[in-house]
């Protein structure tokens, strides 16, 4: 079954939001795994490619935008399915990604914004409606 888990920031900044989804890339790519960055529209999907440039000046994460790449081992995009099965998938989206069952795990990013806060709720209710077992991590 895919795990969920739910990522939750101390702050409300929401650059950190697109760190840590840079930091959980970077791990999941290590650890062999296809990654899926889901982003919420155009603009943050070229703020989250550029920042994958720079967030770490010793490390190189090759990735791409979807429409550019999609068989990047790092792919950013929106709602395309992603090319590659049992990957992960890191949700900055407000909502559930239409192609769960593609990917063995999901990371749903939060951070304190009251909005960020109550959707993040809607998906946890929504995932457990479908059957997961969605955990909370608090960072």
């Amino acid at each position: 079954m895919t795990r969920i888990e739910f990522y939750v920031l101390p702050g409300d900044q929401p650059d950190a939001r697109l760190e840590t989804a840079c930091k959980l890339a970077l791990k999941g790519w290590r650890h062999g795994l296809p990654v899926f960055l889901r982003c919420a529209d155009a603009q943050q999907c070229r703020e989250l490619d550029e920042l994958l440039w720079t967030f770490r000046a010793d490390t190189f994460l090759p990735h791409n935008l979807h429409a550019e790449d999609p068989l990047a081992p790092v792919v950013i995009g929106m709602n395309e399915a992603a090319t590659q099965e049992n990957g992960l998938l890191i949700n900055l989206a407000g909502d559930i990604s239409p192609h769960l069952p593609q990917f063995q795990r999901i990371i749903e990013i939060i951070d304190q914004q009251p909005e960020l806060l109550a959707g993040g709720r809607e998906n946890f209710r929504s995932y457990r409606q479908r059957g997961f077992d969605p955990r909370r991590v608090e960072l």
